[in-house]
């Protein structure tokens, strides 16, 4: 009785092209074939001439089959084939089960070998990198696919060096402006303080790894250029977190000026383009290094040394590049080019949109008193100009006011009266001026209330056309635009309206003129103050005047050109507890102190984060909550090599758990089958693997049996 055999048999013939020499397919001295031959030993496989020949299991033999196309396919594409390459592609084929129809990917496509090792991702000083493994094409697909990957295995499987690879060839395709590599931080107090040099000497060694495979692929000389221009940031996950303001620092909100640390995520704070943007994120970060930055308007404000600007240069702006992003550090030492300013920082697109509030007075009348009125209380109000332009239209502005001429420059402004009124009754601007806290003010202390300076873009607007129609007006020069020119002898008006100045966008520099030595004119009092000028630009479509013969006078010398800031100094001002936060905004900008526009996440770049099971949970959720717009993150790690205190959990197995089905979020998994050094390197990730689950299984059953 004839036995069926349990698994049919096959033959299958493969005929190799003529342009395809043996020794490509078949290696010299035949190693390839060998490794072949030892990977299917049921099978028979004979070569004669150009044609292979295999005999065996049918699904062995389709295999074989597979494999030799796969190997063709390659060689087509000018690579050569390896005993690496070949032990991987049958690996590739085994795990996809390419033979039978089975191991579809996720969209349904299986990956051949051949596609998998002819994905070149970047070529540099005649050597080319491309994924190895079907897991390593995967996860680099998936680094083009989403915004943020995990890349999670074993030492050797290539996590971090074709994540590099990918934000290089970023970098290079301008897909990103900068790259950002970054390790959880050691202290370098405790597990490096014994080691001699700076402080970035004693990390340098431990972030070499990141420089190695940087100068794999990129011309070394470029690095050192690339690292001092920003557009490549090597630095420990610590050095990350630090782009932070002091507590103190005021950030602008829809109800005005508030400390950072006391802000809050959902709290809102204002955009570059002048509208809300919730807070993301808020960081406290301890005791820092502060430094003053200074334009050359006069505004400030404080921040550390890691914090990061949004810059341009002259040639940046001549050459049509795109706004770069610097730390302050990073400027300190380099703010002149040919004795000018180097860095401009961006200016509010937009007046900034404060909601509406209910005034009492006209907030153009207001202006105008503000300027020239006599508000003490003492008198009835009055209001001196020798423009009647400007008495009418104050008049117009205050329903129940007739405004009296007096004589001369002086006017009178007095109750309508109707039939009927007691002469008890109080005069109308006083009470608005009561109202607004105004009464009894004088030249030198005069102030526009909150009301007006955080009211909607058209209350502050008017408030200060009305101080310019009165005590500010256009200053024409040869060949240059034209600038407005206010003073006043109260320095909280002045104050004010540089704030009014900002808040629409323009920039307003101001200089003291000493009361002692000016000549006296007929007012006496005007001139027992110091005067303060304060000098105006405003963006182009706002409006500075509505008198007719300054708005005349100002169009005609073709308006008040572009405002500009540029940073003037950065200081060093102490240490102070600090705090950083992250906005919802497109281009992550907010406004903090004097109309500052800075941010501290990172657009346009391609962040790596390596070794990050050795992040805590609070560093992890720190980097994540860092991206910025237009950016891409990948993440590193080995989970079973945890490096950190006792008791402290691995941010990198939390993260797992904690955005697993993230729209937008992966998380690639590498196996030691995808360990691409040296072979003795896989065998040991399984020994390891294999020695912990016999320990897990005797540690389970030690608990079961007690």
């Amino acid at each position: 009785m004839t036995q069926t055999p349990t698994h049919p048999q096959a033959h299958a013939q493969i005929t190799i092209p003529a342009k395809h020499p043996m020794v490509t397919i078949l290696g010299s001295s035949d190693s390839l074939l060998r490794v072949i031959e030892k990977a299917f030993p049921s099978a028979d496989i004979h070569v004669r001439g150009n044609v292979i020949s295999a005999v065996g299991d049918a699904t062995e033999v389709a295999l074989i089959q597979r494999l030799f196309d796969e190997m063709m396919l390659v060689l087509r594409t000018g690579q050569s084939m390896t005993e690496d390459a070949v032990e991987r592609s049958i690996a590739m084929l085994r795990a996809n089960g390419s033979a039978n129809g089975n191991g579809a990917h996720g969209d349904g496509h299986r990956e051949t070998p051949a596609e998998v090792l002819t994905q070149n991702i970047l070529s540099s000083r005649g050597r080319t990198i491309r994924p190895k493994t079907l897991n390593q094409k995967r996860y680099v697909d998936a680094i083009d696919k989403h915004t943020i990957v995990f890349g999670i295995g074993p030492a050797g499987t290539g996590k971090t060096y074709l994540a590099m690879a990918k934000a290089v060839q970023a970098l290079q395709s301008k897909q990103v402006t900068r790259i950002i590599l970054t390790r959880p931080a050691v202290e370098a107090g405790e597990r490096l303080g014994f080691l001699p040099g700076t402080l970035y000497e004693k990390i340098d060694p431990y972030l070499r790894p990141l420089y190695d495979a940087l100068h794999d692929m990129l011309d070394p000389d470029s690095i050192p250029r690339l690292m001092a221009a920003g557009t490549i940031e090597v630095a420990p996950l610590a050095y990350m977190r630090g782009r932070a303001h002091p507590t103190f620092t005021n950030v602008l909100t829809p109800d005005g000026w508030r400390p950072i640390g006391d802000l809050q995520v959902g709290d809102l704070v204002m955009g570059s383009n002048g509208e809300p943007t919730p807070v993301l994120g808020v960081y406290p970060q301890g005791e820092k290094d502060i430094y003053r930055v200074s334009a050359q308007d006069g505004s400030w404000t404080l921040c550390c040394g890691e914090h990061l600007w949004t810059v341009r240069t002259r040639d940046d702006k001549r050459r049509d590049k795109p706004w770069r992003v610097l730390e302050t550090q990073e400027m300190i030492g380099n703010l002149r080019a040919a004795h000018a300013r180097r860095y401009e920082l961006p200016m509010l697109t937009a007046p900034v949109s404060f909601p509406e509030r209910e005034v009492p007075m006209d907030p153009y009348a207001l202006g105008l008193l503000l300027g020239d009125g006599c508000l003490t209380g003492s008198t009835t109000p009055s209001f001196a100009t020798e423009d009647a332009e400007l008495a009418q239209a104050l008049e117009a502005a205050l329903p129940g006011v007739s405004v009296r001429h007096k004589g001369g420059p002086d006017y009178v402004l007095n109750r309508v009266k109707s039939p009927g009124d007691v002469v008890t009754l109080e005069n109308p601007v006083t009470g608005m001026l009561r109202e607004l806290d105004l009464v009894g003010t004088r030249s030198h202390s005069k102030f526009v209330p909150n009301d007006y300076l955080y009211n909607t873009a058209e209350v502050r607007l008017a408030v200060l056309q009305g101080l310019l129609d009165s005590d500010g007006g256009p200053v024409t020069q040869n060949d240059r635009t034209c600038r407005i020119q206010y003073s006043t002898a109260s320095i909280v008006l002045r104050d004010d309206v540089i704030a009014l100045v900002q808040s629409l966008g323009g920039v307003a520099h101001t200089r003291r003129r000493p009361a002692e030595g000016r000549k006296q004119g007929s007012a006496l009092a005007a001139h027992r103050y110091d005067s303060h000028v304060v000098d105006i630009r405003l963006p182009e479509g706002i409006e500075p005047f509505r008198l007719t013969r300054k708005r005349d006078t100002y169009h005609a010398a073709g308006g008040g050109g572009r405002p500009m800031r540029f940073i003037d100094s950065i200081e060093p001002a102490g240490r102070e507890e600090a705090v950083c936060i992250q906005v919802a905004a497109e281009d992550s900008l907010y406004v903090t102190q004097d109309y500052l526009l800075t941010h501290n996440t990172l657009n346009d770049a391609f962040i790596i984060l390596d070794e990050a099971q050795n992040t805590s949970a609070e560093q992890m959720k720190m980097f994540l909550t860092r991206l910025g717009f237009d950016s891409k993150i990948v993440i590193t790690g080995d989970i079973t090599q945890v490096d950190l205190p006792g008791g402290t959990k691995s941010g990198l197995r939390q993260v797992q758990d904690i955005l697993d089905g993230v729209e937008d979020v992966h998380f690639s998994r590498l196996t030691s089958q995808d360990v691409v050094r040296h072979k003795l390197v896989g065998r040991i990730v399984d020994a390891y693997e294999q020695y912990d689950s016999r320990q897990d299984q005797n540690g389970r059953g030690g608990r079961n049996g007690k």
